[in-house]
């Protein structure tokens, strides 16, 4: 009961990954916006996209990328994968909390001008740390189906 398939564990864990990435631009978008309109015209309000995307180009390649490397290889020595493994429950606990911080975060900063530059750049640099990890899922082919191996692991012809 409750058995998955490590194929199906790791298109979750990609789809969460995914919405995560979409969910904080549309968020950075909307605050970026706000900001535009507090105060038009200002130079900061377009610099913090470039920031975000240099900040979060840093955390794909010393954070990110290795972080999703290691879920799929630890999905992939699961013996009998269960439907709530695509992520360890240390790190939905990190995610919830992470969740709860920036919904609060983001409230705060509405009509602040300098408060709504920052949640932009957080939510852009980790927007751009997920969609530009993602391509690990990719390259190590999660979502490819497995051909019928054998249980014994040998060619059977």
């Amino acid at each position: 009961m409750f058995s998955a398939s490590p194929r199906t564990l790791k298109v979750l864990a990609a789809a969460l990954w995914y919405s995560g990435a979409i969910i904080l631009l549309s968020k950075g978008t909307s605050l970026l916006l706000e900001a535009d309109t507090l105060q038009p015209g200002r130079n900061w309000t377009w610099l913090t996209i470039v920031m975000g995307l240099c900040i979060g180009w840093l955390k794909v390649k010393f954070i990110f990328r290795r972080a999703c490397e290691k879920n799929l290889a630890r999905i992939s020595l699961l013996s009998e994968p269960k439907i709530w493994q695509f992520y360890r429950p240390g790190f939905l606990l990190f995610l919830a909390a992470m969740i709860i911080l920036g919904s609060t975060l983001s409230r705060m900063a509405h009509g602040n001008y300098p408060f709504l530059i920052a949640m932009v750049t957080l939510d852009y640099s980790l927007a751009t740390a997920l969609f530009g990890s993602s391509v690990v899922f990719w390259k190590q082919q999660a979502f490819k189906r497995q051909t019928g191996i054998p249980a014994n692991g040998t060619d059977s012809q």
